[in-house]
């Protein structure tokens, strides 16, 4: 959920210019190059998805823009989710957030009708990461702007169908930003900038955690098919989620390859569902640690967990020939030691007016490439905990496996094993 902040419009501007320099919008691992022109300057939402994530955006949105940006459509697969995001953000933001009843759909083609919308030309996809290469294409197809949630995938057909999205995304000029708020976050951007400038020397391992516990869960009614229980609680199920590592830890895996600016080309892991096995949990697993290899034969130690009453921790580390890095802390220790400040304001709110001030400007801006690496070495992980085998990145890319239902509908829909190291294929 975003989180809240307290910097008035003064604030906004002030540190917009610095955030979007050194930020993400530099796509990749470089910058983009392009530039084209907008037209109208009023900021048109259309929200698919409108769970906590696809609600919190959009407030995220009106956080950082005093006017000149406006909710005109939304669209979920259930409409009492719709109702309860809307009526929360019209209760905050009143006019803004006012949908007209027509341009509120349902059902699994409601993204489709929000797109269809000639108001709309920013689009925010919030729905689970299964649907999210499709919901991208159409919105690229449409010729929208667009706000990504993270992860772009959940499965390598999906992976390579966003690669070529990006490139049509560049081809076209539409701007996409997508949920890896860390690159709009300014004191990761600096902590950043400082380890690309050599402040630890040469990075010779990493650290990447995020052990927490047990996350939210909705009950099934009997009213429920099986198909509605597994998106409502979408996060359990792999063809949905990806499983956590991809969801979720993928943020701390994208701080490494940020770090190390590509990503690695090994993955050795174990995982497995140990304490969360009611299958009210779905299928996927608890806790993975991962031994991630880069091209230079640098590692990253990667653990992610979701379990009650244990150790938590979300954080990155870089050890270098130099010095150290606690990146989520902002701290640089070595030679030349560092403190960054507090972060003046929330990420997630930057990531949107750092959007929007692209395309205001008329600056193409494109986190496509590097949100499909991170979103790959999350999923890299997961085939080599599924499977216990060691996957390397071309074994995993040159999967064929396609997780999510070809035209998903409402009925049945079989819960898949648990996956068993040793017997899973990935």
């Amino acid at each position: 959920m975003s989180e809240q902040s307290g910097s008035n419009r003064r604030d906004f501007l002030k540190t917009t210019t610095a955030a979007a320099v050194g930020s993400g919008l530099a796509s990749g691992w470089g910058v983009i190059p392009g530039a084209h022109a907008q037209g109208s300057d009023e900021i048109r939402i259309g929200l698919i998805g409108a769970g906590g994530r696809g609600a919190g955006a959009v407030a995220d949105v009106f956080k950082g823009h005093e006017s000149g940006v406006r909710l005109v459509a939304v669209a979920d697969m259930f409409g009492d989710r719709s109702g309860q995001a809307l009526k929360r953000l019209s209760e905050q933001y009143g006019a803004r957030a006012a949908v007209k009843p027509e341009h509120v759909f349902t059902g699994f083609d409601g993204y489709q009708k929000v797109l269809a919308v000639p108001e709309v030309n920013y689009v925010i996809l919030a729905a689970p990461p299964g649907f999210r290469p499709a919901h991208l294409e159409a919105a690229l197809g449409a010729g929208k702007h667009v706000f990504c949630e993270k992860p772009v995938a959940v499965d390598t057909p999906g992976i390579k169908k966003v690669l070529a999205l990006s490139a049509q995304a560049n081809a076209k000029k539409l701007s996409v930003v997508t949920g890896l708020q860390r690159h709009h976050q300014a004191g990761y951007i600096e902590t950043m900038k400082r380890v690309h400038g050599g402040a630890i020397g040469d990075i010779v391992s990493a650290r990447a955690y995020w052990n927490q516990g047990f996350l939210w869960k909705r009950d099934r009614q009997a009213a429920w098919s099986d198909m509605e229980w597994q998106v409502r609680n979408w996060l359990y199920f792999t063809w949905l989620s990806g499983d956590h590592i991809v969801e979720q830890h993928i943020h701390n895996l994208d701080v490494i390859n940020w770090a190390k600016q590509g990503h690695p080309v090994k993955a050795m892991a174990m995982g497995g569902r140990q304490v969360r096995t009611d299958k009210a949990y779905g299928h996927i697993f608890d806790h993975f640690a991962v031994d991630y290899e880069y091209p230079d034969g640098t590692h990253m130690l990667s653990m992610c967990r979701q379990i009650d009453n244990c150790a938590n921790s979300v954080s990155e580390a870089l050890v270098g020939t130099k010095g150290t890095a606690q990146v989520d802390k902002y701290e640089i220790a070595g030679a030349t030691s560092w403190k960054g400040d507090k972060d003046p304001i929330s990420p997630y709110v930057q990531e949107h007016i750092d959007l929007i001030k692209a395309i205001r400007g008329g600056v193409h801006v494109n986190e496509l490439p590097h949100t499909v690496d991170s979103t790959m070495t999350a999923i890299m992980g997961r085939m080599s905990a599924y499977s216990g085998k060691a996957i390397t990145w071309d074994e995993a890319m040159a999967s064929t496996e396609s997780l999510v239902p070809a035209s998903p509908q409402l009925g049945p829909i079989a819960t898949p094993p648990v996956p068993m190291p040793g017997q899973a294929t990935n």
